[in-house]
């Protein structure tokens, strides 16, 4: 019995291996410079955060899941649910390496809570690719009503937990506000 993959599903692979090699080429921690992995790292204000397999933003990513397979359903029916998890997929690699970026972990650190980020390694940004993939299987197997009500429960339990979630997330990175910022470091 020979296993063949669709060429969608080999290129999804292809886009992940290629993120995790353009990372290590750009000198991404491959694990934690602490030297463990750990399953759940839930200090957000620590060196390790973004270094593990999960954090409090693992939730993001699988809004992430939810939105591209959303809006591919929109914008792009014709196309085979294959095709439309490799576009997702790229989506989400490529801002995984934009994300790792100097000006992004610089901009970062100037308008976020996330003074001492300094990049994800290469193991949680591979885990938030396939957090993603979560997040697009369940919105392809969920009732959009349940999809919605994730996505309100994982931004209201981050914003109430480490005052953070994908939504200020992007407000900070694209207009910072004092309030917002002042907020977030408990002032």
């Amino acid at each position: 019995m020979r296993l063949r993959l669709s060429p969608a599903i080999l290129t999804t692979l292809l886009l992940i291996i290629g993120m995790i090699v353009v990372l290590i080429v750009m000198g991404r921690e491959v694990i934690c410079a602490c030297g463990t992995v750990k399953l759940w790292h839930g200090v957000v204000l620590s060196s390790e955060n973004s270094q593990h397999i999960s954090d409090w933003y693992t939730p993001s990513h699988i809004i992430h899941g939810f939105a591209f397979y959303g809006l591919l359903w929109l914008f792009a029916r014709r196309l085979t649910i294959g095709w439309r998890l490799a576009i997702a997929t790229l989506l989400e690699c490529a801002w995984e390496v934009v994300e790792n970026t100097n000006a992004i972990i610089d901009r970062y650190r100037e308008t976020t809570i996330s003074y001492d980020y300094y990049g994800d390694s290469v193991v949680n940004s591979t885990a938030d690719v396939v957090a993603m993939l979560i997040g697009f299987w369940m919105a392809m197997k969920l009732p959009v009503w349940l999809v919605i009500a994730l996505t309100v429960i994982f931004e209201g339990v981050t914003l109430y937990v480490i005052r953070d979630g994908l939504a200020l997330n992007i407000i900070m990175l694209l207009y910072p506000l004092a309030s917002i910022a002042e907020w977030q470091s408990g002032r």
